[in-house]
């Protein structure tokens, strides 16, 4: 083998081995975890709502949370993390609408003892009224600010026999505002606390507000708590139902708005009720007569005994004598009449 041979055979043994120490160094280089930076935020963390809040809305944990925030743009009215607890502000109430992402300010919130806080978790033209409650009709305690339910009375309606038992959904859909003075829900170790209450505040109508005065009068009310779920079936029986009425021209931030706040309205009418005879075969299921109606059906089958017999005989019948005040069913064969205790008035 001639020298030129021998150098062209080195020189590409040399290549071939540079080569190869310069892939395995591209190799190692890129499996090798490069320091990235550390990003810092912009600015402090300002407290955001997640959703929209109308006004009225109460506070919870799910409404608000701390965000990253450009330093020149944080106020002094802005709720700042590691100055402000969070967890005192569960259960305040917005004062004023709040959109989503919006910061939320220190006058936006209106807290439990302050001055209107009440008459701020109302909505407009909305009432607030108070009915006592104990565990069995209050849902063992497990009813919260925040929280819908519907109304039912309970009532026993007496007369001529075996009364009658009943019980009736008269309102649905109300807001609670408060148990007994309370409008948060306490948490312990990040699970809600369970306890008894003696009253429940509801939002209502004024027209509500006096049929719940008269219920009360009537007989027992208690609670039955509605399901998260139902929001989705009472939007759309507000949506065939027509109660929502959008102007022309109507944005989608208008049209959300209308039908938000038919969601929210308490339902009054379309009642359910049932009976004692619908839960056991041993109980009615009609009202039982009074006497003032016993005397009418009374009075209805003399006329008609009279008016068959003046039929019967071919001689016109005169005026019956309607009894005014207490009667006395008298027998007579196989006919009876009512006669008036004390004779006609």
């Amino acid at each position: 083998m001639d020298k030129k041979k021998l150098l062209l055979l080195v020189a590409a043994l040399l290549v071939a081995v540079g080569t190869a120490f310069a892939a395995r160094s591209l190799f190692m280089g890129a499996s090798t975890p490069q320091a990235q930076a550390k990003v810092e935020p912009a600015g402090p963390k300002v407290l955001v709502a997640q959703r929209a809040l109308p006004t009225g809305t109460i506070i919870t944990a799910d409404s608000i949370n701390f965000e990253d925030w450009p330093e020149e743009l944080v106020k002094d009215a802005y709720f700042i993390d590691g100055e402000a607890d969070m967890t005192k502000l569960l259960g305040t109430v917005v004062r004023f609408p709040i959109t989503a992402g919006q910061p939320v300010t220190q006058g936006a919130l209106v807290a439990p003892g302050d001055r209107g806080f009440l008459a701020a978790a109302l909505g407009p033209g909305m009432r607030a009224v108070t009915i006592p409650v104990s565990a069995k009709t209050g849902v063992a305690g497990f009813v919260f600010p925040g929280d819908r339910v519907d109304l039912v009375l309970t009532q026993t309606v007496s007369g001529e026999g075996q009364p009658l038992k009943a019980s009736e959904t008269i309102l649905s859909n109300l807001r609670v505002l408060a148990t007994d003075q309370s409008t948060e829900s306490e948490t312990v170790e990040g699970k809600t606390v369970v306890r008894a209450f003696r009253t429940v505040t509801l939002e209502v109508t004024p027209r509500i507000a006096e049929k719940i005065a008269v219920a009360q009068t009537i007989g027992s009310l208690s609670l039955s708590l509605r399901s998260l779920a139902d929001s989705q079936a009472q939007l759309e029986r507000v949506i065939a139902s027509g109660d929502v009425k959008l102007p022309a021209g109507a944005t989608k931030e208008e049209e959300e708005l209308a039908i938000r706040q038919a969601m929210n309205r308490p339902i009054d009418g379309s009642t359910t009720y049932v009976t004692g005879g619908d839960v056991s075969r041993f109980q009615r299921r009609s009202k039982p007569a009074t006497g003032d109606e016993k005397a009418a059906q009374a009075a209805a089958m003399m006329t008609q005994a009279v008016q068959a017999a003046a039929a019967a005989s071919g001689v016109p019948a005169a005026a019956p004598m309607i009894p005014r005040g207490p009667v006395v069913n008298v027998t007579r064969g196989k006919t009876t009449m009512a006669v008036p205790v004390g004779g006609a008035q």
